[in-house]
Parts: C-alpha cells; structure tokens; sequence
C-alpha cells in the first residue's frame, strides 16, 4: 500500500492541490510545491521568525530579499544584488547589525536592501513560480495582509489563494509542523473574511486561531517559543506575538519584499 501511495504520488497529485477552493492550506516546503501552480497568490507564514523579521525589515523601509541558506552562495547573491547579508543571531556584531531577529532588527539601522537567509520561509518565498503573487505573513501583520487580499479579489476560485505554514525542522531534517505557523495562517484565512470556498484544511486553521482564547500566550508556551527563549532570544518571541501591530503587507517584487 505504502507503494502504491509514493507511486500516485510522484505521478499524479492533483488530490493534493485543493483546487476547487478559493482558499487552501498547507505545510512546508512540499506543501508549497503542490499548492503554488495552481494558484494566483501565496501566502508565507513562518512567525518565528522569517516573515515576522521580513515584516519588521519591511516597516523600517528596507526592501528583503529571500535565500535558502546561510552559507557561501548567500553572500556572493547579496554582493551580486548591492544588499547586505543577515548574519546568524549568535554572530550579531556592531558592523553585521542585521540577523533573523526581529527585535534585533527592530533596533538596527537598517540597509535599503538586506539579503534574509532561512531555510523555512525565505525556501519558500524564493521558490514561488514566475507569475504567482508572494506575501509574507505574520501574526503582527495578519489582518492588514487578511485585508488586502480581499481588496485585490483574492480568495475566490477565478482568484485562490494558498496559505503556507512553514513549519519548523527536527534534527532529522523532517518537517516539525508549528503551532505558531498554524496561528498566523489561522489569522490571514480569519482576516481575509471568506466564509464559502475554503478547503478543509484552510477551515480547520482558521478554527485553531478562532478557538484559541490567548494567542501570545500559546505562542510563548509553545515548543518553538520555548526554544528560542532557551537559546536566548525572548525578545524574539515577545516581537512575534504582536497581534495586529503591523499594518505593513510585504509583496515580493523583483526578487524582493516591499512594502
């Protein structure tokens, strides 16, 4: 059976794509790959910290390009595009003021064009297909980028969007499905009003962010928000779970964010 499954799946997955819904939700990279052909917008949450930094960054007048990974290639990529390269959190110094840490960016002087490493969200984001419309989403901007949506006719099955949690990764490389991820998605889908045409997965992440009484706290008490308090970072978290805070709706345009 396990067999069939793969074989199906590497052949034909259009029971995969949610393509009778104006809205849809998935997880991770994957998820990305199968909801993206089909539809005219998506929607990047990686609340810690990705799209939260971008948001921040963005507020701040920087415009954001995505990279996969921290290594090498990022900095030839932000040399080639005259950006500056955010350093890893540990590695933050007086002249490489810029890493995934909204509060840290929160505070720098910010380049006009940073060039923003992760493995979740900025994957992503920067593997979108040519023509499909990219935002960044978060719990700060959730209801500005839920807004704007709606005023650009998105969210209908002539206009679907796809709403993507990020999810985390365990040591294995495995997706590790967020609870903070499926919040903020919650949050886009709740703010963009649509109560007809959500696929099943769309209105099961709407009702997790319906349904939780404190969202903040459940961020906090949950396993990413515990981790980066461990390593250090609770200013991270506490910029993260600034619900509504943020009116900015980053759009990816020519390889990077804006406002």
């Amino acid at each position: 059976m396990d067999a069939t499954i793969s074989a199906m799946d590497a052949t034909n997955d259009e029971w995969a794509r949610q393509d009778v819904y104006g809205v849809r939700f998935e997880w991770g990279p994957s998820g990305a790959r199968r909801l993206a052909p089909g539809v005219a917008c998506l929607v990047v949450v990686d609340v810690l910290s990705f799209t939260t930094s971008v948001d921040v960054a963005v507020t701040g007048g920087a415009r954001v390009l995505p990279y996969a990974w921290r290594d090498a290639s990022a900095a030839a990529y932000a040399e080639e595009r005259d950006a500056a390269l955010a350093v890893g959190r540990g590695a933050v110094s007086e002249e490489n003021p810029w890493s995934l840490s909204p509060a840290t960016l929160r505070r720098a002087d910010l380049p006009p064009r940073l060039v923003l490493p992760s493995p979740n969200g900025s994957t992503i984001a920067a593997a979108a297909p040519a023509g499909v419309e990219v935002v960044a989403a978060c719990l700060r901007n959730a209801s500005a980028v839920g807004g704007w949506l709606a005023d650009e006719g998105y969210g209908t099955p002539a206009r679907p969007v796809g709403v993507i949690a990020s999810g985390e990764r365990w040591p294995d490389g495995e997706l590790r499905p967020a609870l903070e991820d499926l919040l903020g998605a919650g949050a886009v889908i709740a703010a963009l009003g649509a109560r007809d045409g959500l696929s099943p997965e769309a209105r099961a992440a709407r009702a997790v962010f319906d349904g939780t009484a404190d969202v903040p706290a459940a961020v906090r008490a949950g396993v990413s928000g515990r981790e980066l308090v461990e390593y250090g970072f609770p200013q991270d978290v506490e910029v993260a779970v600034e619900l509504g805070a943020s009116v900015s709706v980053p759009v990816l345009r020519d390889g990077a964010f804006t406002a």
